[in-house]
């Protein structure tokens, strides 16, 4: 049987460490003398989203694996600011790697709103970031019109607000994974989104709706993939493709899978990180 990614947690370390912009909790594996790469999640879930990376490092001394619970999720501490964008996650995500001096570069990898942060912090600190892996990538709605803006940031809030995390959760948590994805992944996915706090994930709607993921990755020129499953439809084929081709790369196919891909395609998603697969 695969292991659950319950399972793949045990091992896996949950840390909280003060910076001077605010508390961040994080979960790290891996007992090699520099972090080698950095994770951030998408904006219903959180650092247990990326349970068979996380398990993958564990016991191993080449590689050490950090994936952040983003500002207002988890114990990490909300932004200062009603609707931030992403820099204001990438100044917070760089100010967290300092607090853990880091120093060496890193694999950088986003899923969904973690790509909008992960290209972003990119562009502030291009030195830092060896690799750039987008996953299922949120293209972000800063050059949408503003109706449509508007419709998706009320739409999401909306749900929020009428539903709770729970019943959010119940609703949602099956539209991220294909039909055919393993029991344990549905409860995992169902269970993280429960436990989203509202104030965070509201600001996380705001960065979503003023997202320019493009825009930060025109100015990246260092290795890039974007990746996604082929069964997604929260960030579709075609839409990671239309992005991909517009920074000038080509979509790389995750197979028959929906949008949780560090979870359901961990065995494709791994070696791209340079990690092992974890069964």
């Amino acid at each position: 049987m695969p292991l659950s990614p319950q399972d793949a947690l045990s091992g896996v370390v949950r840390s909280l460490v003060d910076t001077p912009l605010g508390p961040i909790q994080f979960r790290s594996a891996g007992a090699g003398p520099q972090v080698t790469h950095v994770l951030l999640h998408g904006i219903g879930s959180a650092s247990a989203s990326w349970a068979y990376q996380l398990g993958a490092a564990v016991g191993r001394h080449d590689v050490r694996v950090l994936a952040w619970d983003a500002p207002g999720y988890g114990r990490s501490s909300h932004l200062p600011m009603a609707e931030p964008h992403a820099q204001d996650y990438a100044e917070r995500l760089w100010a967290w790697l300092d607090a853990l001096y880091v120093t060496q570069p890193v694999v950088l990898a986003g899923h969904s709103l973690g790509a909008l942060m992960a290209a972003s912090a990119a562009r502030l600190q291009p030195n830092r970031v060896s690799r750039l892996l987008l996953l299922a990538p949120a293209r972000g709605y800063g050059d949408a019109p503003d109706a449509e803006r508007a419709r998706v940031v009320q739409g999401r809030l909306s749900n929020l607000q009428q539903l709770g995390p729970i019943g959010m959760a119940n609703a949602r948590s099956a539209a991220m994974l294909s039909p055919q994805a393993a029991p344990a992944l549905q409860e995992a996915v169902r269970e993280t989104m429960a436990q989203i706090d509202p104030a965070g994930y509201t600001q996380a709607v705001q960065m979503l709706g003023q997202g320019r993921l493009a825009q930060d990755l025109k100015t990246w020129t260092g290795p890039l993939a974007i990746a996604s499953g082929d069964e997604d439809t929260v960030t579709t084929p075609a839409a990671c493709h239309a992005l991909a081709l517009d920074v000038a790369h080509e979509r790389i196919s995750l197979g028959p899978v929906g949008h949780a891909c560090p979870l359901e395609a961990a065995a494709v998603v791994n070696p791209l990180l340079g990690l092992p697969a974890l069964a």
